[in-house]
């Protein structure tokens, strides 16, 4: 269902039903680790993309750095957060 870089690779995934009668594939929310993280002040329009393949060489691990900061949705965390964010470390 996912690829195996997908931060939901190995999220167990179940099947709920709809309030139509809709059978459809829903992922259990994880329990995340506090992991060690260094702070990072995010400029104006830098995206985690970015400021994960600066740190890690790889902008695909952005999802690691929306997990820090408890971000559901990784795309808005830089847009909204002009300030300091968690950057785990490697």
């Amino acid at each position: 269902m996912f690829t195996d870089g997908s931060r939901y690779a190995r999220t167990p995934v179940d099947t709920v039903t709809t309030s139509r009668g809709r059978a459809v594939a829903a992922i259990r929310l994880r329990r995340l680790p506090d992991p060690p993280a260094d702070p990072y002040t995010v400029r104006q329009d830098e995206r985690l993309d970015v400021i994960a393949q600066q740190r890690y060489g790889d902008g695909t691990r952005f999802w690691h750095i929306a997990d820090a900061n408890s971000a559901l949705e990784a795309r808005t965390l830089a847009a909204r957060v002009l300030g300091t964010v968690r950057v785990p470390r490697s």
